[in-house]
């Protein structure tokens, strides 16, 4: 089997591009923590995982690409329950005075 060297890398499958979607909503969070404004920063990361538990849920294992690591039910929990947490968090930790 011969591999190609293609730099043209990009997803095979709509899961894949999904991914990177996932992946930029947790980077423009990071961004925003880094810049000073936890709250928004956190809140783009906890939706960006819901976003993801939902694409989870709809698409088929075949089309899941990079989102499919365990089973479906599995995968759809653990990125629910950690979008869930931070968003919370984000909502119910007190304003810090100065």
């Amino acid at each position: 089997m011969i591999l190609e060297d293609n730099p043209q890398r990009r997803p095979q499958t709509f899961g894949g591009l999904v991914y990177l979607v996932i992946t930029s909503m947790a980077l423009t969070g990071l961004v925003f923590v880094v810049a000073g404004a936890w709250r928004p920063g956190v809140s783009w990361m906890g939706a960006g995982l819901l976003v993801g538990s939902a694409f989870r849920l709809v698409l088929p294992e075949r089309r899941a690409g990079m989102l499919r690591v365990r089973r479906k039910a599995e995968d759809v929990l653990l990125l629910l329950v950690a979008g869930v947490a931070l968003l919370v968090l984000a909502v119910v930790v007190p304003n810090q005075p100065g």
